[in-house]
């Protein structure tokens, strides 16, 4: 499948986000450096950051929707998504509308806004493979995800694809469902073991081996996210649980070699 490349050319969009946290906050920094129209609204009341960024920060999700966005970027949390969702007046767009997630699961969202949306919207998943800290230097070999669920309307598809493209990440287009299998192996099972090494409290030592700091960077970047993060990565990964279940059956088969060798 073709990718977009950063020769293409940008097109500057009208982009809503629905949720602006730390996350949402991070892609608008080089949303608004690459020259977009960029507006918010959220739960939460971010309207001094919004003001110091020199974008709208807009409470009402009806005048929200009323606001002529080419595309309305979905930032809330996995376990809010539903509910975000339940709650929109699609009857407020004034135009066929493209919407995108970045959710770090994807047929759950998938499956949440192709059931909801308005059926003249359209809609793409994305999954940007990094965020503030990792892509704090730049976007440029990065990885983002993205499946084209229901396109129509290629050039504000690629318009948006292009925000990524042209900072040097690596697109990579694949379905959902292979999205989801890959990152319970990877992403979900980096957050499990992150999250026993925090329940062992693992702190340095003085005498500690590369392995050892390895680990201790693992435990330290997951306990950089919040725990409805790994609940969400379990909850709406149908993938997760056969992941977990292999980690403890793993697990079990290394303690269980222990014993018997010791008893030999």
């Amino acid at each position: 499948m073709s990718s977009p490349t950063s020769s293409a050319p940008l097109r500057a969009l009208k982009i809503g986000i629905i949720g602006f946290g730390p996350f949402a906050q991070f892609l608008t920094q080089t949303m608004i450096k690459q020259g977009h129209s960029i507006r918010a609204t959220s739960r939460s009341d971010y309207s001094e950051h919004c003001a110091r960024l020199g974008i709208p920060f807009i409470r009402d999700m009806d005048e929200f929707l009323q606001s002529d966005n080419e595309v309305v970027l979905l930032c809330t949390s996995i376990l809010s998504l539903s509910d975000v969702v339940e709650s929109m007046p699609f009857q407020c767009l004034k135009q066929p509308t493209l919407f995108a997630d970045v959710l770090s699961v994807k047929e759950y969202p998938r499956d949440v806004l192709l059931q909801a949306l308005p059926p003249e919207s359209d809609l793409i998943c994305t999954h940007p493979m990094f965020g503030p800290e990792s892509g704090r230097d730049g976007w440029h070999g990065l990885t983002l995800m993205y499946e084209k669920v229901r396109i129509r309307n290629e050039a504000v598809c690629s318009g948006f694809l292009h925000i990524f493209a042209s900072e040097g990440c690596k697109m990579l287009e694949m379905t959902c469902e292979e999205h989801d299998k890959l990152a319970a192996k990877s992403q979900f099972l980096t957050h499990t073991i992150g999250r026993v090494l925090a329940e062992m409290q693992i702190e340095p030592t003085p005498i500690d081996t590369k392995g050892f700091e390895k680990l201790f960077e693992v435990k330290e970047s997951v306990a950089n996210d919040s725990f409805d993060l790994f609940n969400g990565l379990y909850v709406h990964n149908r993938f997760a649980r056969q992941q977990l279940k292999n980690f403890e059956v793993a697990f079990d088969g290394v303690k269980h070699k222990l014993l018997d060798r010791m008893n030999e």
